[in-house]
């Protein structure tokens, strides 16, 4: 019957996936809740002990007038405005930090700490993404296939001589390491600079950019306190790209070298043994003639 069928696959495949994914989910908020809600309570403390003192201090304000500023900040965060300094500051909407909007929005990283407040915009924003966003899925395609062609020789691999083998595995693997450090290592190290941050905080950035998780929690050039340089984030969004079309490469390629490697060290273990028993190496019966009785 069909529906046998489809139940038996349903509890064979789907039902375990279901419930491994669930449990991963169910694990992750236990682990979360555990880390993070603590300090959370102690930052809502602090903060509300700091609005007390204000009150405290400037006895001409009451506790609406107080919570009618706050609330005047919050909208202006929202806005992608940062109330820290003062109207001197760089504008979010510049051509520079418009290019790296236009870099989060068709990679569907969304940061969240900038959004289009007017109604043009957003609609625009719309049917900008539903372009974009498949034009930057084909372009990564697309790239990482062309960069794996160039990379890697998938036909009559096998009939290739052993030591070329070894020699492709590991130009392949140096080149994985060499693009690994240019785009998950070096990076942060100068956002870290750049921005005052720890290598902890800015390799944590450059992953959750280029998992495209995008929390917004750390983005490049949003402090008022610091000076960049006109193209700072045009060349972070580039980053971005290129990033993206790393991960793109490097996961067909990391299962291939492993794959590779593994037939090597087959090939290996497969040559020693016919060595040894080529040489009659101990542990090896070497078979004894009979004698031919006349």
């Amino acid at each position: 019957m069909p529906c046998t069928g489809f139940c038996s696959c349903w509890g064979s495949r789907v039902l375990p996936l279901l419930l491994a994914y669930i449990s991963y989910l169910l694990l992750g908020a236990t682990v979360f809740q555990l880390l993070e809600k603590q300090a959370e309570a102690q930052s809502r403390d602090q903060f509300q002990f700091e609005k007390l003192r204000f009150l405290e201090n400037y006895t001409c304000l009451d506790q609406q007038a107080l919570e009618q500023f706050v609330q005047v900040i919050m909208e202006a965060w929202v806005k992608g405005v940062n109330p820290k300094g003062n109207s001197t500051n760089p504008s979010n909407w510049d051509f520079g930090s418009s290019f790296f909007f236009a870099g989060t929005v068709i990679t569907t990283i969304g940061y969240g700490n900038l959004a289009p407040s007017t109604e043009a915009g957003q609609v625009f924003c719309v049917f900008y993404a539903l372009v974009g966003i498949p034009l930057n899925v084909i372009f990564l395609n697309h790239l990482g296939t062309g960069l794996r062609a160039h990379l890697v020789t998938l036909e009559r691999w096998e009939d290739q001589p052993r030591r070329s083998q070894l020699l492709q595995v590991l130009g392949l693997a140096l080149f994985l390491a060499l693009g690994t450090l240019a785009v998950l290592i070096f990076p942060p190290m100068v956002f870290s600079h750049v921005e005052g941050w720890s290598f902890g905080e800015g390799f944590y950035f450059a992953f959750i950019t280029l998992s495209t998780i995008g929390f917004g929690d750390y983005v490049v050039g949003t402090d008022p306190s610091k000076h960049y340089i006109s193209i700072y984030r045009s060349l972070a969004a580039v980053w971005i790209l290129l990033g993206l079309a790393w991960l793109a490469l490097i996961l067909p390629l990391g299962p291939l070298l492993l794959h590779r490697c593994s037939q090597l060290w087959l090939l290996g273990r497969g040559l020693g043994l016919k060595a040894r028993a080529s040489t009659g190496a101990p542990g090896l019966s070497r078979p004894q003639k009979t004698p031919i009785s006349a």
